[in-house]
């Protein structure tokens, strides 16, 4: 009979964010172990790994070559060699690179292996003063401004706390478009977390895009957002007309459900919940416009 083929481990290693001590004793013991670790930026990872005097073989696998260096680490793997992968910060695969080596691995039949750590998401959650049962990482928004609001629209009506990641160039312009899509709602910008400048701003959209104006803008931010709140129940009794604002409100979200796919009925009976309405009102009214 053929040997069977003993393959390497892949570790999917989580490293700091910002301070080089938010590392797990079983992330350094893993990377001064393993054969091989696979860098998103050698010269950043240096910084990490030096400090820790961790030398091993690195191997660059940063975005144009992630395709190539994933293939040229599998064959590593199916030599029996151990590999980690780190991105710059954080996990790899979650708003990183390394998703491409994570799945070509996992084709390939090899044991992949989490060494959790610092999440950028997580910890901004922790602190934002949010509520944190169910969330929706959204990661970055896309870049250009139309698609970017496009984006916000389909989530304004997500009940869940939303987190994005920003660039500096950009935050003042997604918290604009935030503030004209989601309102007044509660927030919490995140800026440089667990790095010297490191800050939080805490309040309405509004409030958070004039503290922002006022500020030096530079740095990684975390933006975490407040849900779409439902009107109480019972605020409005079924069959009475409410308010001309808010019945044009609800069909408007009616509307904004059915562009993405929903039928009439379930769209309606979505946005009766949320306001408190008749779900017969809304229909017939929402066949009028």
């Amino acid at each position: 009979m053929p040997e069977s083929k003993i393959l390497g481990r892949l570790f999917v290693v989580s490293t700091p964010i910002g301070n080089l001590e938010d590392i797990t004793l079983r992330a350094l013991r893993v990377l001064r172990e393993v054969d091989v670790i696979a860098v998103e930026d050698t010269r950043h990872s240096l910084k990490l790994l030096n400090h820790y005097g961790i030398s091993k073989p690195l191997i660059s696998y940063w975005s144009e070559k992630e395709k190539v260096r994933a293939e040229e680490i599998i064959d590593r793997l199916k030599l029996g060699l151990s590999v980690a992968i780190i991105s710059d910060a954080g996990t790899p695969g979650i708003s990183d690179p390394g998703a491409v080596l994570i799945k070509r691995a996992v084709e390939e039949g090899v044991d992949v292996m989490p060494v959790p750590g610092p999440s950028a998401l997580i910890a901004a959650l922790s602190v934002s003063g949010l509520p944190s049962e169910k969330f929706t990482f959204i990661g970055f928004l896309p870049p250009k401004a139309g698609e970017r609001r496009k984006k916000l629209n389909d989530l304004a009506l997500e009940p869940e706390t939303l987190i994005f990641y920003e660039a500096p160039h950009r935050i003042l312009d997604t918290i604009s478009d935030m503030e004209e899509i989601f309102g007044d709602r509660y927030a919490a910008v995140i800026k440089e977390i667990t790095k010297i400048h490191e800050e939080t701003l805490r309040g309405q959209i509004p409030q958070i895009l004039n503290s922002l104006e006022d500020r030096t803008i530079a740095g990684e931010y975390v933006i975490i957002v407040e849900g779409k709140k439902s009107l109480k129940e019972g605020r409005f009794q079924k069959g009475d007309i409410a308010s001309i604002a808010l019945i044009e409100e609800a069909l408007s979200e009616i509307k904004t459900l059915m562009k993405k796919g929903k039928g009439r009925k379930d769209a309606v009976k979505i946005v009766s919940s949320e306001y408190g309405l008749s779900k017969k009102e809304l229909y017939d009214r929402s066949l009028g416009e």
